[in-house]
């Protein structure tokens, strides 16, 4: 541990390292899915009729804003939400089909720092537990970490939402802790989750999700053969021997 002239204890200098630019409106296309800037015009329509397969509305129970009964209502919100660039969000475009069917957005950008967050996550029924779903996620973290050069990949998440958080350790996101009392949502106390990746276990993650993407890694009926935790826990395995 590296200590001052005063004995203190001090963290390691950060080496080789140049402050990152900030995400811009990209489109990133993968083998399922594109990544693109969401767009008021091109996205609601599509976006709107994937999330009316949802029923009961559940996909809007932690999110700040929805549900939304009127599709002007959310092409309203749309439109405010594609003009910021923190968040700056993206919709998630089903290349077979050519329809969006979920968003997900860059915030808290601190170029000065290396650190960014993935966050308004709302993906509609046809999106969720999709290999698609996965992809997406896996595009924005290379983004992040290759092409612009972050150190820090944060996912953070109302503390009762089991079902993020347990996606976020699906995803190779390690957990921070619980910040209590951290907001109010719709009238409601919210604790928050804090979860990261940073730049140094990103290789380890990345070679798992290329090796789960592989089309040989799932059935004819989509079912995959090897979890991703799985290839990862192999992969810490190797490094290790």
């Amino acid at each position: 541990m590296s200590k001052n002239s005063l004995g203190q204890p001090i963290g390691p200098i950060v080496q080789n390292w140049t402050e990152p630019q900030r995400p811009t409106f990209m489109m990133i296309a993968g083998r399922y899915c594109k990544i693109e800037r969401l767009d008021p015009l091109r996205h609601t329509e599509d976006l709107f009729e994937a999330n009316s397969l949802c029923k009961e509305d559940q996909i809007w129970t932690y999110l700040a804003y929805g549900p939304f009964d009127k599709l002007e209502t959310y092409r309203e919100w749309i439109t405010d939400m594609s003009a910021k660039d923190d968040p700056l969000f993206y919709a998630i475009v089903d290349k077979k089909t050519n329809k969006a069917l979920g968003v997900a957005s860059y915030l808290r950008i601190t170029p000065t720092a290396g650190s960014i967050e993935v966050g308004h996550i709302n993906f509609s029924p046809a999106l969720q537990k999709t290999v698609m779903a996965t992809e997406a996620m896996y595009l924005m973290m290379h983004h992040v970490f290759v092409e612009l050069g972050y150190r820090r990949y944060e996912w953070k998440c109302n503390a009762l939402n089991e079902g993020s958080k347990v996606a976020a350790k699906r995803l190779g996101f390690t957990y921070e802790g619980t910040f209590r009392q951290s907001d109010i949502v719709k009238g409601r106390n919210r604790d928050t989750a804090w979860f990261s990746i940073l730049d140094s276990e990103w290789p380890i993650m990345e070679q798992a999700f290329t090796r789960w993407l592989i089309e040989d890694n799932f059935t004819v009926g989509g079912k995959q053969i090897t979890s991703l935790s799985d290839f990862a826990q192999e992969i810490w395995q190797e490094q290790a021997t």
